[in-house]
């Protein structure tokens, strides 16, 4: 089943690399009482994610929280590694990488997608979260980047 507005995300745990080593962060962790701006996407270091995907949110970082969003995440199945050498490579040192590395978190909410030479992957979205509720999904069609983009989900906040 597909997650949808008006759903509360499932328990999950995240990696993530920060300067004290790997973390293991819960859903509950992160999004308890806070309102949170999630992109979700196919991988670290692909075409579209890197050159305009992660990009945006990056750039528009501070309308985010000029808007009230307190922590803005990215969500990839990928290793914890992979997605710190990502956020450094990307200057994202605004955004939270989660590293859904066996993809448990994106299967739970329906958004996984086996894309043939990469494997089980996450579709493409943003996310609306206010203390653990979905507000708003904006989620592409496959191989399209139209509705998860920043400017998308800065018009619903």
């Amino acid at each position: 089943m597909t997650i949808k507005v008006g759903d509360s995300l499932p328990e999950a745990r995240f990696k993530v690399i920060t300067l004290e080593g790997t973390n293991e962060l819960s859903t509950s962790s992160i999004f308890s009482n806070r309102r949170v701006a999630v992109l979700a996407l196919p991988g670290a270091f692909t075409p579209t994610c890197s050159a305009t995907h992660l990009p945006g949110f990056v750039v528009k970082y501070d309308e985010l929280k000029a808007k009230g969003i307190d922590e803005v995440v990215c969500i990839s199945v990928n290793d914890a590694f992979v997605m710190s050498a990502w956020k450094s490579a990307s200057n994202a040192d605004n955004i939270t990488m989660f590293a859904d590395g066996d993809a448990s978190f994106t299967k739970q909410i329906g958004m996984d997608v086996d894309i043939p030479g990469m494997g089980v992957r996450s579709r493409r979205y943003s996310m609306l979260v206010d203390n653990l509720q979905v507000k708003s999904i904006n989620l592409d069609a496959p191989g399209k980047f139209e509705v998860s983009d920043v400017d998308t989900l800065l018009s619903q906040l």
